[in-house]
């Protein structure tokens, strides 16, 4: 019977019910069009990052991440590369073998870092072989051979087919030397790694540097970032079994982490104002029809409805109100979503300011449950949190007085 009498309530002011209604729609859709956006674009940011050369996650021996000494290695990686691949979820692991370096060319010298890589399983992790500009990536029968980035060749005056000299220290201690004939330059767009980053064959690296059959750390990759990140419970598993860690993507790429949650952080700090702005305007809208109907509630009061009634009633209006509204709101925004995943969104004349933040010109919002239903969820409930005062508000009347109210 309230829901009935609640219902032909909001439709007596058509009006004001029609501009509230519009006001809690269009900040919904807004709200979880502009939620999935964002996610949208931290997706891509941490994709590109990541398969760039980290991987979505890396087995390492135990401090490697803090401090990546070359005789903290891994025994026989290509058993456990092999053993990871199994784990649901992941699709590529490519051992890798690393160190510091001073790469020269005559009497010109520069330090940079670098990589030992099987080509073979590394094309599944990295995408490092796509910016190869001149040349080409590794091969599995490359011996002699390493790709630079561009900066760091042109720096030292080398191109395609010249020989460079790397200097570095053994897994023993020693001095390492090797010198290695150019077969492609990359050219990422990220200064630090066009400028100081190498890769060469890991047979070749381990041979040269004295690490046997070890590697440094396994690098994994799958279908998509939140595949690994479900399949990271097995491959913790799998790396505390040989003495080692797992590494997510938040430890691989701190300042990117960090930079998403405090982006994350700013925003919902606006979405939260924004919320609060409609709920006071709807609240405000509550109030005064309520003012306008202290008679009517006065003789409801009189035929013998009880405040706690009453109060029901009015609460349960604008809880109709909120839910017609912000889910009608979130159909929009999540259809909006879901076109412009498919879609894209460019923004023309950005393209530079979109690349230093290593983003494609074209940007997809990520449609998700939690993008589509947080937002109104979260609208339905302060805007019921807040009805509660109006609803101690009518407890308190009594019939005689509000039947006189003007």
């Amino acid at each position: 019977m309230l829901a009935v009498m609640a219902w032909r309530n909001l439709w007596r002011r058509p009006v004001r019910t029609g501009l509230s209604l519009i006001s809690m729609v269009l900040t919904t859709m807004l709200l979880v069009f502009m939620l999935s956006f964002q996610l949208g674009i931290y997706d891509t940011m941490k994709g590109n990052a990541l398969r760039l050369l980290d991987g979505f996650a890396q087995i390492q021996p135990p401090g490697y991440l803090a401090d990546p000494d070359i005789r903290k290695t891994i025994a026989a990686p290509g058993d456990l590369a092999a053993a990871a691949r199994k784990v649901p979820g992941v699709t590529a692991a490519a051992p890798r073998a690393s160190t510091y370096v001073i790469l020269s060319n005559g009497e010109l010298s520069y330090g940079g870092a670098v990589i030992g890589v099987d080509p073979t399983a590394e094309v599944q992790v990295s995408r490092l072989q796509a910016t190869v500009h001149h040349g080409r990536y590794l091969a599995a029968s490359d011996s002699d051979a390493i790709v630079l980035g561009d900066v760091l060749a042109r720096n030292l005056k080398l191109s395609l087919g010249d020989r460079v000299t790397l200097l570095g220290s053994s897994a023993d201690g020693g001095i390492a030397a090797d010198s290695l004939r150019i077969v492609g330059l990359f050219h990422t767009g990220m200064a630090e790694i066009d400028r100081q980053v190498a890769e060469m064959p890991l047979a070749r690296f381990q041979e040269s540097f004295g690490l046997g059959d070890a590697a440094n750390v396994i690098a994994l990759s799958g279908p998509s970032l939140g595949a690994v990140q479900r399949a990271q419970p097995a491959l913790t598993q799998l790396a505390q079994s040989q003495g080692l860690v797992l590494r997510d993507w938040a430890a691989l790429e701190p300042a990117l982490q960090q930079g998403i949650t405090l982006d994350f952080a700013t925003a919902l700090f606006w979405y939260a104002t924004l919320v609060i702005v409609v709920v006071f305007i709807i609240l405000n809208t509550l109030l005064m029809s309520v003012l306008e109907r202290t008679r009517e509630f006065g003789m409801l009061l009189a035929l013998g409805m009880r405040p706690m009634q009453i109060g029901r009633l009015v609460w349960m209006e604008l809880l109709m109100l909120s839910v017609m509204g912000n889910g009608i709101g979130a159909g929009l925004g999540a259809a909006l979503a879901a076109w412009l995943q498919v879609r894209g969104i460019v923004f023309p004349g950005f393209e530079g300011a979109l690349a230093l933040w290593g983003l494609p010109p074209r940007l997809y919002p990520t449609l998700s449950w939690t993008s589509a239903l947080s937002p109104p969820a979260v609208m339905v409930a302060c805007i019921a949190l807040a009805g509660t005062g109006v609803f101690l508000r009518l407890r308190r009347l009594e019939p005689v007085p509000a039947m006189r109210a003007a």
